[in-house]
């Protein structure tokens, strides 16, 4: 049986799969920290005996204000990335342009660690060299070790908010919607409920990104947000007895 084709790469995804797929990683992280921060507040304001109405303030106030403080860090943050990208590769080309022999001489060390010898060594270094733009790409990726940053930093910061509020506002469902739940459960173990299968979900999302173990991932994430909410409940907690 012919195995090659189980080691080509799969054609990229275009269309809003491609796009989703592009952003995936600013997705999982925040609505990681949507989910994390928000439970804490509703376990911290929970802890301290605070009313339904306070918990849905201060849930809601976070969701916007630490939202939007976090798209602004992943705008400016991706910003400055591809800006950054963008001078050192001006600089490659004014070197390639005013030093050549000396740039020569550094595609030819690059190959030479890889392997290449004698007219195999000359036969690459010529063919990367007769191309201004793949000399200088060659130059970026293997000599600064730079990736170029194709996504936007305004659909970064974008995904970024709406990912913080979506997955962050799980916590606050149940005291948004008292009625969706029967009289006898508690507002605070079904919200510790909801966000706990938030936060499975995050896990799995985040084993697929960076190719790690299923249980490992989820199970990460379970104790992340499960110990945040833990401190912001056990603060409220003692913070209210403290202070009455």
């Amino acid at each position: 049986m012919d195995k090659a084709h189980l080691y080509e790469p799969h054609a990229p995804l275009t269309g809003w799969r491609g796009w989703f797929q592009a952003h995936v990683r600013e997705f999982v992280y925040g609505g990681m920290d949507g989910a994390v921060t928000t439970f804490a507040v509703v376990a911290g304001s929970v802890g301290a005996g605070l009313s339904t109405t306070t918990v849905i303030i201060l849930g809601i106030a976070n969701l916007i204000a630490d939202g939007f403080s976090m798209a602004v860090g992943a705008f400016l943050a991706q910003k400055t990335d591809r800006e950054s990208y963008e001078k050192h590769k001006q600089k490659e080309y004014w070197e390639v342009e005013h030093l050549p022999e000396i740039e020569r001489e550094e595609i030819r060390e690059i190959y030479r660690k890889k392997g290449f010898t004698g007219s195999a060594l000359e036969h690459a270094v010529e063919t990367i060299c007769s191309d201004k733009d793949r000399w200088v790409d060659e130059m970026m990726k293997y000599e600064l070790e730079l990736e170029p940053v194709t996504e936007s930093p305004w659909s970064v910061g974008l995904v970024t908010f709406i990912a913080f509020n979506t997955v962050g506002a799980v916590p606050l469902i149940v005291y948004v919607a008292p009625g969706m739940l029967p009289e006898t459960v508690n507002p605070f173990w079904a919200a510790c409920s909801l966000t706990g299968l938030a936060f499975l979900g995050i896990g799995w999302m985040k084993s697929r990104i960076n190719h790690t173990p299923l249980i490992r991932s989820a199970s990460e994430t379970l104790f992340l947000g499960a110990a945040a909410a833990s401190l912001a409940y056990f603060a409220g907690f003692y913070l209210e007895s403290l202070l009455n």
